[in-house]
């Protein structure tokens, strides 16, 4: 399908839609749902276990979510996400899930036609976003129901596709799931794949040109004269540019304007890297996918020297398991003390991640201090830094005393996390983290956001949900497309207003 009827070209009727979506993960899917029209509402047998919040639900029961209050409904609430909304939105959904309970869902959902909010999802793949790229061989860190997205079971969807064994599933049946949750909810209209942005940048106008649609490149040029304090230019919309990949592989420009753009890309598109000498050379990895094709070549079959895995995350042991269970000695190099109580194995409970408790139990008993385990299928380098990679394969440590160690190695992996590529916009994205001008990640520096509308606050009309503002999980990031439905579906409205009053004309194109 293309991306519009026609390639917009210079000269034609320019398309203005109310919202585009860059990214079409679970976070895009969401929002997107909520933006078709389906709305929340309490169920009516439904008894949430906080008595606090189910009297508050209670006193606005006729309201779909949407409509109601969020910072009231969210005061008190206390969850692993430091967004309210997301801790509200999961608790409705999955109320006392932190505390074990496997309780249903307290909302029931209403498809509203009228609440519909005209908009497009643009991705680079199918809808899924960066599951359908994970390795296939590992088991998810949360449990399938946590993955599902409103208005679907993913028990019992995927209880007609295969015998359940476990809460925790494959990565490519979550990515499976997610693309047929956009057939069955209708929602194809709205997505694109095989899209790729270029460019997400403001248009300006100046002030007293009320009368014409007055579209000028020089005008852009004017920006930084009117952040000095210039007051001829004001903002307007969105102009998005970029391709679609046809069929035939050929490239389809095309642009769009918008009046908001929610910004739902996730982390999974630069790898971390270490910034060492020799981190270029061909034999380091910085993917499982990588380092899965690495091993199904049978590459490393019969080599004598180990793998260096670099890292200490859920990625990292992933890895660990992959080549363990491929009789692939390694190497595990990581900066933290294996006591780090901030190490995520110690927020997993072992009888349901024993897989990844073995991997730690490893780090801690199979260190290279140990002389026994010199030539053991596993050793561990806790309190390393990796200075450089040599280009006979070899890898210089510095331990946290300042001793160097040099290692020989097979194939190095690095899995030190990810980053999001937000080059399309202006400086990369920079100036919308908490801290101005430095990278957007998850952890250290995410997108500054109301934390109530998902709005950016340094950035009017610019949106942003999931791993970008904080929220890794899938559990949490539903409350973002939560946060986001409702402060459009308020703005929607009170244009209307303005329009049957007479009073919202001439601003609706660029």
């Amino acid at each position: 399908m293309p991306l519009i009827e026609e390639t917009v070209l210079p000269g034609d009727s320019l398309l203005t839609l109310p919202v585009v979506i860059i990214g079409n993960g679970p976070s895009g899917i969401c929002l997107s749902y909520l933006l078709s029209g389906y709305r929340p509402y309490l169920s009516p047998e439904a008894i949430h276990p906080n008595p606090i919040l189910h009297t508050k639900l209670e006193e606005a029961r006729h309201l779909s979510i949407v409509d109601q209050d969020l910072e009231y409904l969210s005061e008190g609430l206390e969850g692993r996400s430091s967004n309210p909304v997301a801790v509200l939105f999961d608790t409705l959904l999955h109320p006392d899930a932190d505390f074990g309970y496997d309780y249903p869902p307290v909302l029931h959902w209403k498809l509203e036609q009228h609440n519909y909010i005209p908009h497009i999802v643009l991705g680079k793949g199918p809808p899924g976003g960066a599951w359908h790229s994970m390795e296939g061989s590992m088991l998810t860190i949360s449990f399938g129901d946590w993955m599902e997205l409103p208005g679907l079971s993913f028990k019992e969807w995927a209880a007609s596709k295969r015998n359940i064994k476990s809460d925790r599933v494959m990565p490519e049946e979550i990515a499976c799931y997610y693309k047929h949750y956009v057939k069955v909810m209708g929602l194809q209209k709205n997505f694109r794949d095989n899209v790729y942005i270029t460019s997400v940048s403001r248009l300006y106008r100046e002030k007293d040109d009320e009368g014409r649609s007055h579209q000028n490149e020089d005008l852009k040029t004017q920006r930084s004269e009117m952040e000095d304090g210039q007051k001829s230019l004001i903002k307007r919309n969105w102009e998005v540019r970029g391709y679609q990949r046809a069929t035939d592989g050929s490239h389809v420009p095309f642009c769009l304007f918008a009046e908001n753009v929610a910004l739902a890309t996730g982390t999974f598109d630069s790898p971390g890297r270490l910034q060492v000498e020799g981190e270029d050379f061909p034999f380091v990895l910085h993917s499982m996918s990588d380092f899965g094709a690495v091993i199904s070549k049978g590459k490393l079959r019969g080599k004598a020297d180990p793998v260096l895995i670099v890292g200490a995350g859920l990625t990292a042991a992933d890895a660990v398991l992959c080549a363990y269970n491929n009789n692939i000695p390694v190497v595990h190099v990581f900066r933290r003390r294996v006591t780090d109580t901030s190490l995520i194995f110690k927020q997993l409970p072992k009888k349901l991640y024993p897989e990844y408790h073995k991997v730690y139990h490893m780090m801690c008993t199979q260190s290279h201090t140990m002389d026994s385990n010199q030539h053991s299928a596993y050793t561990s380098f806790p309190e390393h830094n990796v200075l450089s990679f040599k280009p006979e394969m070899k890898c210089v440590l510095q331990s946290a005393s300042g001793l160097k160690k040099i290692l020989k190695f097979s194939v190095a992996l690095v899995l030190i996390g990810s980053h999001p590529n937000l080059f399309f916009l202006k400086d990369q994205g920079h100036s919308i983290g908490h801290h101005s001008n430095q990278p957007i990640t998850c952890k250290g520096n995410p997108i500054e956001i109301d934390p109530y509308t998902y709005e950016c606050t340094k950035e009017a009309n610019l949106f942003a949900l999931g791993p970008l503002v904080g929220d890794n999980f899938v559990r949490f990031l539903k409350g973002g497309a939560l946060g986001i439905a409702r402060c459009l579906a308020i703005r929607q409205k009170k244009k209307h207003e303005l329009i049957e009053s007479g009073d919202g004309g001439g601003d609706g194109v660029p």
